[in-house]
């Protein structure tokens, strides 16, 4: 991002940040996230146990000083792998995130501002891709590279950038036609000067919030792949691969599937919770 965009940015996080902070319901999902990250980030630290050690002897355990949350089918400490599968979860859906946005957003940008056939053969493109779900989708492209998360969160790119650039797409061609934009091109001003300076500015808030509120979708989106054998495979410790692997524990054990049930329930609903405090303190829809 140029220094012309980072200062927009910043000032509109600053102008907003009062409005943002007066929601309870957005604290209260900020309050989430960073208790989540802390544990996230120092939990592996302080874990009694190796999430990845097996030890049949102790399978099935109930909740103790040396087990917090017990142990699974295989002896392995549920909370140890609880705080490593965050880990995994959350540090690909940040890196997927930012790569939609690097992608959705540049095309979106070229298509609202040069128009023409440009836009109407990347807009005929995005249609078909549109013409299947979301998540059917995402399970065709990462079946087709195979199980694992790298190969997650790639699928998880090729299907989410395209809202990015119907979003910022929508907005460039409303503000390419504004007198502001005529100005500049008329003292002059490039095109790359154009977009990153006056046009990139307007696209932050949407970006930001559609950013905000997909964090959800793309957890939702990796445990349910991983949950289905496509993403994190064994032994590797992740919040959709545990539910996979307390599935056929659930009537027995149904504490192995509830923890990371929980955990899922929980990020996703703290990241909804700041999207929707987001979207009203950047008034995104306009008042």
């Amino acid at each position: 991002m140029s220094a012309t965009a980072f200062d927009a940015a910043r000032s509109i996080v600053s102008r907003k940040r009062s409005r943002l902070f007066w929601q309870p319901t957005a604290v209260f999902g900020i309050l989430l996230v960073l208790g989540i990250l802390a544990i996230v980030i120092f939990g592996p630290y302080m874990v009694p146990n190796d999430p990845l050690t097996v030890n049949m002897g102790e399978r099935l355990l109930a909740p103790s000083w040396e087990y917090p949350f017990g142990t699974d089918h295989m002896g392995r400490c549920i909370f140890s792998r609880l705080v490593q599968g965050g880990q995994s979860t959350l540090a690909i859906t940040g890196l997927a995130i930012i790569t939609v946005m690097l992608v959705g957003v540049p095309v979106g940008l070229l298509c609202g501002y040069v128009g023409g056939r440009v836009d109407a053969v990347v807009m005929r493109c995005i249609d078909g891709m549109l013409a299947l779900p979301e998540f059917i989708l995402a399970i065709a492209i990462a079946g087709f590279l195979g199980p694992s998360l790298p190969n997650v969160m790639l699928a998880i790119v090729l299907v989410k950038w395209i809202g990015y650039a119907r979003v910022v797409r929508g907005v460039i061609l409303t503000e390419r036609a504004k007198e502001y934009v005529l100005a500049a091109k008329v003292s002059g001003c490039g095109t790359f000067k154009l977009l990153y300076r006056h046009l990139l500015p307007q696209i932050i808030s949407p970006v930001l919030v559609l950013a905000a509120l997909d964090v959800g979708k793309v957890i939702l989106t990796i445990s349910s792949l991983s949950y289905l054998g496509l993403g994190a495979q064994p032994p590797a410790p992740e919040w959709g691969a545990m539910l996979n692997d307390g599935r056929p524990y659930f009537e027995t054990a149904p504490e192995l599937m509830l923890y990371p049930g929980l955990a899922i329930m929980v990020v996703v609903l703290a990241f909804n919770l700041i999207g929707d405090g987001l979207r009203d303190a950047l008034d995104v829809k306009g008042k």
